[in-house]
């Protein structure tokens, strides 16, 4: 999702640009540009940004977003992919001093050396992006599994993902990304946004959410706690002890049985009804079974 700025001053008005041939709205790169000033405002305010801070900025589109960060923030550090929006943004932006801008795939660039040549010198970095619909959860695993200094992430993204990722154990949104998620961040859902809002219309709705990262983590092996999420999700009607010897056939029903019954998890219960600190306890005990 990307954002068109509202003209106040002399230049050309940034909504007739979206329509000027010089510039096509491109569906690969799920450019949908938000036309409430409210949404963005609310946005900047629950993300809680002030002139110590940097912000990564994730597909500025036409800059209504970055118009008001670079107001407010120490520095702004902007990621946009499409080449033909660079002479926009920079026509409007580059003369502000905190403002760099890179054109490159937020999947591909270096961040982390971004941040130490551009942001080295704030008391914090949070990410405040609309995320594009098809690649939102790789962008967020990247920065969760990949990036060091980040504090928080305030993201607009498909109404559906966000209700997954800020989800509870025993709902119908609640799975293996939930568990992943809220392993690394306290994940708050924030407000709901209609797609009445957007040029062009998408076809579903979209939401903000925040996830603060956590500092603390105690578990430092991530992949593999994380693949062993997504075996105990991988059937959803199935039990947790069916889906774990369907991934992890090495090992008896019985073997898994056992292992519930130690931590004190019943034996037909399902992967959904588990929170955070069951999840590890159960990895915890898991580990131990291969070791032994």
């Amino acid at each position: 999702m990307t954002t068109f700025l509202n003209n106040n001053n002399n230049k050309p008005d940034r909504k007739s640009i979206v329509n000027q041939a010089s510039f096509v709205i491109k569906k690969k790169y799920s450019q949908n540009f938000l036309l409430d000033e409210n949404i963005i405002n609310n946005i900047i305010e629950k993300s809680g940004v002030d002139q110590n801070t940097a912000v990564i900025e994730i597909g500025p589109g036409l800059g209504a977003l970055t118009k008001k960060l670079l107001n407010i923030a120490k520095k702004l550090l902007v990621y946009e992919v499409d080449q033909d929006l660079i002479p926009y943004l920079n026509d409007f932006f580059g003369s502000y001093k905190n403002f760099k801008l890179i054109n490159d795939d937020i999947l591909k660039t270096d961040i982390n050396s971004e941040i130490k040549e551009y942001l080295f010198d704030v008391d914090r970095i949070i990410v405040i992006s609309n995320l594009p619909y098809h690649i939102t959860t790789p962008i967020i695993m990247r920065f969760l599994e990949e990036i060091n200094d980040i504090d928080s992430m305030t993201l607009m993204m498909q109404f559906e993902v966000a209700k997954r990722l800020t989800s509870k154990p025993n709902t119908k949104d609640y799975n293996a990304l939930s568990v992943i998620v809220q392993h690394q961040t306290d994940a708050k859902y924030l407000f709901k946004v209609p797609k009445t809002v957007f040029h062009p219309k998408p076809n579903v709705d979209s939401a903000v959410i925040k996830l603060d990262i956590k500092k603390d983590i105690t578990n430092n092996e991530h992949i593999k706690f994380y693949k062993f999420v997504h075996a105990c999700f991988s059937q959803r009607r199935k039990t947790l002890v069916n889906n774990l010897y369907s991934s992890y056939g090495q090992f008896s029903k019985a073997n898994f049985i056992d292992m519930l019954e130690e931590i004190q998890i019943h034996s037909m219960i399902r992967a959904e009804s588990l929170n955070l600190s069951d999840f590890q306890k159960l990895y915890a005990r898991f580990l131990e079974m291969t070791n032994e």
